[in-house]
C-alpha cells in the first residue's frame, strides 16, 4: 500500500496489516530507524540543527515508550494513548510532541493515517510586557564582562534572535556601516541585515580589543557560559529579561520612534525573499541604514 521503495531507508519493508479503519503498521525498532530519520531532516527538510535535535528527543522518546509498553505495531489509537501523557502541559509542549511525530510518521516513514487526525492545540493569547530602559540600564550595569555587555547591546539594538547573534561570525559584520548580515535561514526562520547604534559598537570594539585568538565567531562563547552570566544577571537585578524580551523592546521602540512595521520586520528578518527580490530598492541596505540612523535608537542614554 506504501513504502518508498529505497533499500536504503530503514522504513522500508514496513506493511500494513489489515484494512479494517483500525489501520496499523508494524514498526521495526532498528537502529538504522533514527539515524534515518536524523539524516531526512537534515538533507531532505533542511531543518536547522536545533529542530532537528528537538524532533530527534520526541521521537526518541515516543519509541522508548513504545518499546517499554510492548507494542509491535503502531497506529492512531496507540499514538492517541502517548499524547494522552501530555494532556496536562502546556500547549507549547504539546505542539513539539505532535509536530515531531508529524515529521516522522507522516512525512519520514509515509504513514499520515497515523497522525493526521490530531489538532495542534491553539497557544494563548498573552499580552507581552516590553521592559523599560531603566529595566535595560540595571540589567547592563549588573553584567561584568566586556563580551556580557557587547552581546546584550547587540541584541537590543539590532533586534536579532538570540541564535543569530551568539552564531555571528567576524565576516558577517561589516564594521564601517555598522551593519550585521546573519546567515540564518532555514524553512521558518529567516535573516535579512540589520544594524547596530554606537553604544553597541563601543562595546563591541573593547569586547574584541580584549581578545587574543584567531577565531572566526565573532563572539567566543559557548550556550553553558552565555546561560551561565545571564542567569546571574538576572539574579542580581530581579529582572526576567532575556535576548527575546530585548528583540520585543527592539521593536517597539523602533516603532515610538517612528519606524514603520515594514521596516522593523527587515530590520528582524521577517521579510519574505519574495518580497525583497520584488522591492529591492524599498529595502536595500543603504535604504535601511538610513532609516536606522534617522531614528536615533538609543540604550544607555
Amino acid at each position: 500500500m506504501w513504502g518508498r521503495g529505497r533499500d536504503l531507508n530503514p522504513g522500508a519493508g514496513l506493511h500494513r496489516l489489515d484494512k479494517t479503519p483500525r489501520v496499523s503498521y508494524h514498526l521495526p525498532l532498528s537502529e538504522g530507524l533514527v539515524e534515518g530519520f536524523a539524516d531526512f531532516l537534515r538533507v531532505d527538510l533542511r531543518l536547522s540543527e536545533v529542530t532537528v535535535k528537538e524532533h530527534l528527543f520526541e521521537v526518541k522518546r515516543f519509541l522508548e515508550w513504545f518499546r517499554d509498553s510492548g507494542f509491535r505495531n503502531v497506529s492512531r489509537e496507540v499514538v492517541r494513548e502517548y499524547l494522552k501523557r501530555f494532556d496536562g502541559c502546556s500547549a507549547y509542549t504539546y505542539s513539539n510532541v505532535l509536530k515531531a511525530l508529524r515529521r516522522f510518521f507522516r512525512d519520514y516513514l509515509e504513514m499520515p493515517v497515523v497522525v493526521e487526525s490530531f489538532r495542534l492545540p491553539r497557544k494563548p493569547f498573552k499580552l507581552k510586557q516590553v521592559p523599560s530602559k531603566d529595566d535595560l540600564r540595571r540589567f547592563y550595569e549588573a553584567l561584568e564582562r566586556p563580551i556580557e555587555k557587547a552581546l546584550f547591546l547587540m541584541y537590543a539594538t539590532t533586534g536579532l534572535r538570540k541564535r543569530e547573534v551568539l552564531e555571528l561570525k567576524i565576516s558577517d559584520v561589516d564594521f564601517n556601516r555598522r551593519m550585521v548580515m546573519p546567515n540564518h535561514d532555514s524553512t521558518t526562520k529567516r535573516s535579512y541585515v540589520t544594524f547596530y547604534n554606537d553604544e553597541a559598537e563601543k562595546a563591541l570594539k573593547e569586547y574584541l580589543t580584549s581578545r587574543h585568538d584567531g577565531s572566526i565567531k565573532l563572539f567566543r562563547i559557548s550556550g553553558k557560559t552565555f546561560l551561565k552570566f545571564w542567569k546571574r544577571a538576572q539574579l542580581k537585578t530581579g529582572l526576567r529579561l532575556t535576548p527575546q524580551k530585548l528583540r520585543e523592546w527592539f521593536c517597539s521602540e523602533m516603532a515610538r520612534l517612528g519606524v514603520s512595521d515594514s521596516y522593523i520586520d527587515a530590520f528582524c528578518g521577517r521579510i519574505p525573499r519574495s518580497v525583497l527580490a520584488k522591492h529591492y530598492l524599498d529595502y536595500s541596505p543603504e535604504k535601511l541604514k538610513e532609516i536606522y540612523d534617522k531614528a536615533g535608537l538609543t540604550v544607555l542614554k
